[in-house]
């Protein structure tokens, strides 16, 4: 198998529930891996009864290239790698009905959910904001609050006005039968707890499962394993406490400890030998993080050689900063032809970006900002996603809204505010509502006719997109409302009305291949299309999926689960890293597994740069130094630029002369 005796110690246990502590770099997606392809090579398990559940697209999707390459086509049938998310979906898709859901109900985006309670925000006249409501109803359910128990113990005007509006916000997304990121998980969870048989039948068709970044595990997601189990505790927990930096997603680093609660025959298995960083690098991530308190106490170690020294530069002000790196990054990329690729910029916030941008630009550098917006942030495609739910769900009413007048249909405001009052006083949607009797006492004439005609052509091709060609029907209904001459109209130019044409052409290409491409089951039903389609919506964020020849610039947070050979974490300051709301809210030992997270990203070379002065919402003020740095071994660091060394001016001409070199020969071409 090739591998060392911890991880081989962790792909043969399966008598008893498994924590395998697995540090940064030691090779945990082998183990997972290597022990689905065990369980059913060696003790005949089937695929079917193995469920492996992680947090992203990108590495649900790498787990399942390894498998490939070991395991043949029948022995991958029916064998479940997902994210916690779509697990959730799955749930639904099959039992949702005992919670109410009908067949075909749709999935609302971050956007969706946010214009949602924008909208009863303003019906209420209510004093809140809609990220900050967004914000705590997604706490409230994955801490399993109703909205009712929200109420009840609401002490300030705010919260009661958050409850009495996630109330209602409940109220109609279910009406609309549809459901938000959140319920993913805690629907699954209520369905299970409320229904014994359909919590047993789950327990019986998963014989093992096995969860990759546990410690990154919310109380919904943490409860959803623990139901899925059984009594006897058919679980591989995979997870690292070092690595939890999500507090502010929900995630809770003491579901590892609570696994010896919950479990009280768990083994734990160490995996304390890092493949990826010189052994310079793990001993100082190592005095980093041992300040932190420890549950399971591990130590990084490496054979991959001592390394280079780690470097701190002291930099005089965030230019200085941002032009020092580039320097460095140019003189190593021409004088040992080192990638761009191979390079990272991590900082703390997306605020201290725009410097380094500015120093990559001037030196013709290329890179890249991780967090850029997604395809599915384009309006084109999320207008062809609005048609497609409403041809799967004609009860949503975000996606009924978003298609009504896109392309115009003369069908104005006042229409539609006459529309949705029906629809919330008859209590049924605003497509139902365009058929519904009463609505002739509210409009008539032409309004009522041009919302008929609408209903009437998504009806037919809803149920021409049941019965047929499901691809040709989805591409007759945009060439039916002359979508393409409709994006002509919205694009200041020819070129970028061409592109989004494009982005069209590679979605209808998208939706062949998940209509007609899948292993399991041919000719998918368009319901789970447009579902397939919005997860990945929201998971893809999440993810980097670029392999490009570029320096890559990115948050700590985004940083995580990757690595690169030459690494700089930047803005190494007091307030910074440690971030000032940490030090207020005393919550340090998060941003010192952050700091460790960025560590453990390096390969071969580690530096940290930090300014004495910064300027922050128009003023210069001067910088203290990480309290970080202070503890790093002396004997592997060497600091640059803390009294009148002239390194880092050395290091400065350097590059000026690599640039100089490079620009002499392109214009001697």
């Amino acid at each position: 198998m090739g591998l060392n005796p911890q991880q081989l110690a962790a792909v043969k246990h399966f008598e008893t529930p498994l924590l395998v502590l697995a540090g940064a770099g030691s090779g945990k997606t082998g183990v997972i891996t290597q022990k689905i392809a065990w369980l059913i090579e060696k003790q005949g398990y089937s695929p079917t009864s193995i469920v492996a559940v992680t947090f992203t697209n990108k590495a649900s999707n790498e787990m399942r290239a390894r498998l490939k390459k070991q395991l043949g086509p029948a022995q991958m049938k029916g064998l479940t790698i997902s994210t916690f998310h779509r697990l959730g979906m799955d749930i639904l898709h099959k039992d949702g009905e005992a919670m109410g859901l009908r067949k075909g109900f749709t999935i609302l985006d971050q956007g969706d959910s946010l214009s949602t309670m924008r909208e009863l925000i303003r019906e209420d006249n209510a004093g809140i904001e809609e990220r900050d409501l967004q914000n705590i109803i997604s706490n409230w359910k994955n801490e399993f609050i109703t909205p009712a128990g929200a109420l009840a113990s609401a002490t300030e005007d705010q919260d009661r006005i958050a409850a009495l509006l996630y109330a209602k916000y409940n109220e109609l997304i279910r009406a609309c039968n549809s459901v938000d990121f959140d319920d993913l998980i805690s629907l699954p969870v209520e369905l299970l707890r409320e229904h014994t048989e359909i919590r047993d039948k789950w327990r019986g068709k998963i014989r093992h499962m096995l969860v990759d970044e546990y410690q990154d595990t919310n109380a919904a997601q943490y409860e959803l394993v623990r139901l899925l189990v059984d009594k006897f505790g058919a679980l591989t927990a995979v997870g690292d406490d070092d690595q939890s930096i999500y507090s502010w997603r929900g995630a809770k680093p003491e579901n590892l400890m609570n696994l010896k609660v919950d479990y009280p025959n768990l083994r734990v298995i160490k995996l304390e030998q890092n493949y990826r960083s010189s052994q310079r690098i793990l001993r100082c991530a190592n005095a980093v993080i041992s300040h932190n308190p420890h549950e399971f106490e591990k130590a990084l170690w490496s054979d991959l050689g001592i390394g280079d020294m780690l470097r701190v530069s002291t930099c005089k002000h965030t230019l200085d900063e941002a032009e020092w790196v580039a320097a460095e990054i140019l003189t190593r990329h021409y004088q040992k032809d080192t990638r761009w690729g191979d390079f990272a910029i991590l900082y703390r916030s997306n605020f201290q970006s725009r410097a380094f941008e500015q120093s990559m630009r001037e030196k013709q550098i290329p890179y890249t900002v991780s967090g850029g917006s997604s395809f599915f942030d384009k309006p084109e495609i999320k207008d062809m996603l609005a048609y497609l739910k409403l041809l799967v769900n004609p009860d949503d009413d975000t996606a009924f809204l978003r298609c009504i007048n896109t392309p115009r249909r003369e069908i104005g405001p006042t229409t539609l505010a006459k529309l949705g009052q029906h629809a919330r006083n008859r209590n049924i949607s605003m497509f139902a509502a365009c058929h519904d009797m009463g609505l002739e006492t509210q409009l008539d004439g032409r309004p009522l006719h041009r919302l008929q005609r609408f209903a009437n052509w998504l009806t037919l091709n809803a149920d021409n997109a049941e019965r047929g060609d499901t691809l040709a029907v989805v591409k007759g209904v945009f060439e039916d409302i002359e979508y393409n001459d409709w994006i002509q109209t919205q694009y200041e130019t020819p070129g970028k009305a061409q592109r989004a044409i494009e982005n069209t052409v590679e979605l209808f290409a998208w939706i062949e291949r998940l209509l007609t491409n899948n292993e399991d089951q041919k000719d998918q039903p368009l319901s789970d299309v447009v579902r397939s389609l919005c997860l990945h919506d929201m998971l893809s964020r999440q993810d980097d999926e670029s392999d490009s020849n570029e320096v890559q610039m990115m948050t700590l947070h985004a940083a995580k689960g990757l690595e690169f050979p030459h690494v700089f974490m930047v803005g190494m300051e007091e307030d910074l890293l440690p971030h000032r709301n940490s030090i207020e809210g005393e919550t340090i030992e998060e941003e010192r597994r952050l700091a460790y997270v960025g560590m453990t990203r390096a390969r071969h070379t580690l530096t940290f740069t930090r300014s004495r002065a910064r300027q922050q919402f128009g003023e210069t003020g001067a910088c203290e130094p990480s309290r970080f740095l202070d503890d790093l071994p002396p004997e592997d660091v060497t600091f640059m630029g803390e009294l009148d060394s002239a390194t880092a001016e050395q290091t400065r001409a350097a590059g000026k002369s690599a640039l100089k070199g490079l620009m002499d020969l392109l214009s001697a071409d």
